[in-house]
């Protein structure tokens, strides 16, 4: 990827292969964030045979990571205007790596929800501050690109976590039999997650603070270094011009206060729009497919085995979805992936309900006629691709860059809550819609929310292709 970038870099004495590099550090936390996110979806059968749960608090204990979530995303935000973009990702990889060895070892189901909020903490801080530092650091002609890394990175770790998921289940004979040093392979599921955790921590400490943190803090002279090593000394001072020039509008440190508007006291419109985003980006159920694939699976016929497998592949066609992304964010735009996404999500869960709609239950489980299964499992992988061509990564990207400089860590802040919270709700209701309503009634409500995101993009968001962070407007 740098070599290319490089090619298409203007910018005399500019270090894109660092730049590419320092942003691809961030973006372990994308893929902590996805491991944590998918490793519970080989772990529901564990959970339910360890601590005897109920459907409600089965949904609670897969859910309960999201709580967490919201309040890292909710405090990291402002965390990263106090104690900097780098320092909060720091933070985050220790939580994560706690959160991984106590999810594990966790005998009370107390414990393990309490294991899973703190690990939570760490995905909501990564997912709103991977993808902010990513977009201080790069040049806006290939920001899109690098910050689409970051739905890379998260794909990335839920494929890494199914993976790991199948071949644990696999080598034991199934998630709940004993595996290794007299422990179920469940337990070892969380285990894994403690490599990379260790890996995240050590090469966080070896790259530089945003520069942009660095200018609002009144660290010039670092910020001055930094941007020097980013982009060459000439355009270093321009550019440490510019982001002072748009801090020089406001005659105070950033706070909430800021996301109202002066005259109407009101909120600012394009935090409306971030949280809109956010808030979509859930309602369309892609993590019902993430942290239940197994179980859908599961009750629509497949052995535990091939459900597992097809999460697997669902991972793969995921990464290839994102490598798309990679190659159009940056020439096309952030607008029209977003809304032709909707278009290809509406459609393939449209589908879904279709096929769901035609089965019967025997002894409470879902059977669907050969062709139906077929048309399943190909509708719901071409949600997956649609979904992770388009407002999986595009909506990380327009929140790391669509917000001035004022209102950034502020408005991340708001918009990340809003994020994680309606994955909260959609993630533990699923168990109760499915036993109350059935898998066509539960898609049927995410395939809505899908048919009018494409009006909420077409209406309320702005193309940010191309323009710097101190061009944003609120």
């Amino acid at each position: 990827m740098s070599t290319a970038l490089s090619a298409s870099s203007g910018t005399q004495g500019e270090n894109t292969a660092f730049i590419v590099l320092i942003s691809c550090v961030a973006t372990i936390g994308g893929f902590l964030f996805g491991f944590d996110s998918g490793v519970i979806n080989g772990t529901v059968d564990g959970l339910r045979t360890a601590f005897n749960s109920s459907e409600a608090a089965l949904g609670f204990e897969v859910a309960s990571m999201l709580l967490g979530c919201a309040i890292g995303a909710f405090l990291a935000g402002r965390l990263g205007d106090l104690l900097g973009r780098r320092s909060v990702l720091i933070i985050s990889a220790v939580l994560f790596l706690l959160s991984a060895l106590g999810a594990g070892a966790a005998h009370a189901s107390w414990l393990f929800v309490a294991a899973r909020v703190i690990g939570g903490f760490a995905v909501g801080a990564a997912s709103v501050m991977a993808p902010a530092y990513i977009a201080e650091v790069a040049s806006a002609r290939y920001r899109g690109k690098l910050a689409t890394v970051q739905q890379i990175a998260i794909i990335s770790g839920l494929f890494a976590a199914f993976l790991s998921n199948y071949l644990l289940a696999r080598a034991a004979g199934a998630s709940t039999e004993v595996l290794w040093l007299g422990q179920e392979a469940w337990r070892w599921m969380f285990w894994m997650q403690a490599i990379p955790s260790l890996l995240f921590l050590a090469l966080l400490l070896v790259i530089p603070e945003s520069p942009r943190f660095l200018v609002v803090k009144g660290r010039r002279a670092e910020a001055s270094a930094v941007l020097t090593r980013l982009y060459g000394a000439v355009e270093a001072q321009a550019k440490l011009g510019e982001i002072e020039h748009s801090l020089a509008q406001h005659q105070h440190r950033p706070s909430f206060a800021d996301l109202k508007d002066k005259a109407s006291g009101k909120l600012r419109g394009i935090v409306w729009v971030g949280i809109g985003l956010a808030v979509l980006q859930q309602l369309v159920g892609i993590n019902v497919v993430f942290y239940y694939g197994a179980v859908l699976w599961q009750a629509v016929g497949f052995s535990e085995n091939d459900a597992l497998l097809i999460n697997v592949l669902s991972g793969a066609l995921s990464i290839g979805a994102c490598l798309v992304t990679v190659v159009l964010i940056d020439r096309i735009g952030r607008k029209p992936l977003l809304w032709v996404g909707s278009v290809g999500m509406a459609i393939a869960l449209a589908l879904m309900v279709v096929a769901f709609s035609s089965g019967s239950l025997v002894d409470g489980r879902l059977q669907l006629s050969d062709g139906m299964g077929r048309l399943a499992l190909v509708a719901a992988n071409v949600y997956v691709v649609f979904f992770n061509m388009s407002w999986g990564p595009v909506m990380w990207v327009m929140l790391g860059e669509m917000f001035p400089n004022q209102i950034r860590g502020s408005a991340l802040a708001v918009a990340g809550a809003a994020q994680w919270t309606s994955n909260f709700a959609i993630t533990v209701t699923f168990p109760i819609l499915l036993a109350g309503i059935g898998l066509a009634g539960a898609y049927s409500i995410y395939a809505v929310a899908a048919f009018l995101s494409i009006f909420f993009v077409i209406r309320y968001v702005r193309e940010t292709k191309g323009k710097e962070l101190e061009q944003m407007e609120g």
